[in-house]
């Protein structure tokens, strides 16, 4: 089933209040159980909850964003122990994790659009690919915006054009 909650999140004030999001069908009425995302703040809601929930762990072993979760450690020895509190921890707040979107024991992976590599953050290639394919500008035009974002990107760490 989809929903577009687009005009009650317009309609609607700011509240927590079950009532708003009930929907009917012929075998009945109905309101969401869990919170329904597409909802307005859902997502702002959700990241506070998981903020407040993995306190302890966030920054130390663990990265989140959203429904993304990262558990890392420092040596492959600690990585077990920081897993089983994390799950521990999932268990306890009775979340659910989709296995089918898991991966476990890498050293290297995509997150949020970057490569996490032995704890080093790199743009992931396939993201980047259409910048490297790029021709060299023909028109005047062209020139003088590359020139423009040339001068910019001195304030971008580690960028291959700010050593030049």
């Amino acid at each position: 089933m989809c929903t577009d909650f687009t005009n009650i999140n317009k309609a609607c004030p700011k509240e927590d209040d079950v009532k708003k999001i009930t929907f009917v069908t012929e075998c009945g009425i109905y309101c969401w159980k869990m919170m329904a995302f597409g909802l307005k703040n859902v997502g702002g809601t959700y990241q506070r909850m998981v903020n407040k929930l993995f306190s302890t762990e966030i920054s130390w072993n663990m990265n989140i964003y959203v429904d993304d979760m990262l558990i890392k450690s420092r040596e492959a020895e600690d990585h077990e122990a920081n897993l089983k509190e994390s799950f521990e921890n999932l268990r306890r707040n009775k979340i659910r994790l989709n296995l089918d979107k898991c991966v476990f024991g890498v050293t290297s992976a995509k997150f949020l659009g970057n490569m996490i590599i032995q704890r080093v953050i790199e743009p992931n290639p396939d993201n980047i690919a259409a910048v490297h394919a790029m021709q060299s500008p023909k028109t005047q035009k062209a020139q003088r915006l590359t020139r423009r974002i040339a001068a910019l990107t001195r304030f971008i760490r580690g960028s291959e054009l700010a050593h030049v």
